[in-house]
């Protein structure tokens, strides 16, 4: 994977209207229902990223499950970044 220029990275942001840009990273905060919830969407989640080798950084504050993503391998945000973000989305909305 190559690093996006900042162009494809707007236009990519686009397409998930609730993940923000921070830096070299894409950032998305998640409400779960209960403590219990937010802990097996975490679950679900850890599954596609090791599935995709590409591990967000994840922290966890009772209800609220914060994702961030980055390619540190091509120094900031990759194509890969926005396809794991697509899918854990939907693996949220699924939950």
């Amino acid at each position: 994977m190559a690093r996006l220029p900042d162009d494809q990275v707007t236009a990519r942001l686009a397409e998930l209207p609730e993940w923000e840009r921070q830096g070299d990273e894409i950032v998305r905060s998640y409400q779960a229902p209960s403590f219990l919830a937010g802990i097996a969407f975490v679950g679900r989640l850890a599954e596609l990223a090791e599935a995709a080798n590409h591990h967000p950084d994840i922290d966890i504050r009772w209800r609220t499950v914060r994702i961030a993503l980055t390619t540190h391998d091509d120094g900031g945000l990759s194509d890969k970044d926005f396809v794991l973000a697509g899918q854990i989305d939907a693996t949220f909305t699924a939950g």
